[in-house]
């Protein structure tokens, strides 16, 4: 089975990453949900932080690997090519930084000084399913940071940079180079990069019907007939709502 097609074949409408940024992961949910992935949410990575702005960007991948003595001692960062620092200083501004580190966050893939440097060259943010060291500074960038967890150890202890720019796993989702990434309170999801423009259409309608039905529901209308709108009714008063917003 062939790989998706790579991300400079697909070219994103000028409005795609702009719309998405007022999508939830919950509609991105279902929308994805309804064309057959059931897969795209990436489990046990919450954001470090509250409050912050919606995260959406294209992929730049990182992956690790366990470590071994022989390939991670102490000065391992000395290195100037070593991959998790080439990585924060390459990955393209406006990207999300996603690091695969095979869900084990008992050891940190970033701290809070990489991950300042990766705010300060513009990236959107970073996702990974393994630990954030220094989390408390994590946290309080403004560029959003998702992690498993909060962990103080090193990298160096249990994760091995070995590839950027490759497809990976992140909390159990294939994530390609420039899919698109979208992460708030409830957690992130991986839209694949083909899907991105037309679920950021299609989004916009949902969030729009789904407003609706929480006002209609907080005034004491039944769920039954009004969502899904089984009602020809429902979407009357709708059209009727829409008019006036």
């Amino acid at each position: 089975m062939a790989n998706p097609p790579l991300a400079e074949t697909i070219t994103l409408a000028p409005d795609t990453l702009s719309l998405l940024s007022n999508a939830s992961t919950a509609t991105i949910a279902t929308l994805l949900f309804k064309r057959g992935y059931h897969n795209a949410y990436v489990q046990g990575v919450v954001p470090m932080g509250a409050g912050k702005k919606t995260l959406v960007g294209p992929a730049y991948t990182l992956r690790y690997i366990p470590t071994r003595p022989d390939t991670d001692p102490f000065d391992a960062f000395r290195e100037q090519d070593h991959p998790q620092r080439v990585a924060i200083e390459e990955c393209p501004e406006g990207a999300v930084l996603v690091m695969d580190c095979r869900g084990d966050a008992s050891a940190a893939s970033a701290g809070s000084i990489l991950l300042t440097r990766l705010q300060v060259r513009g990236a959107a943010g970073a996702v990974t399913d393994g630990g954030i060291r220094d989390a408390a500074g994590a946290g309080a960038l403004d560029m959003p940071v998702f992690a498993a967890k909060p962990s103080a150890p090193t990298n160096l202890t249990k994760h091995h940079a070995v590839d950027i720019g490759r497809p990976i796993a992140c909390g159990g989702v294939a994530v390609y180079p420039g899919d698109i990434v979208l992460g708030d309170e409830d957690g992130v999801m991986i839209i694949p990069r083909h899907l991105a423009d037309e679920l950021a259409q299609e989004s916009v309608g949902m969030e729009l019907f789904e407003a609706f039905v929480l006002e209609e529901v907080s005034r004491g209308v039944p769920i039954l007939g009004l969502y899904p709108p089984t009602l020809p009714d429902t979407l009357v008063r709708f059209k009727a709502w829409k008019s006036k917003t």
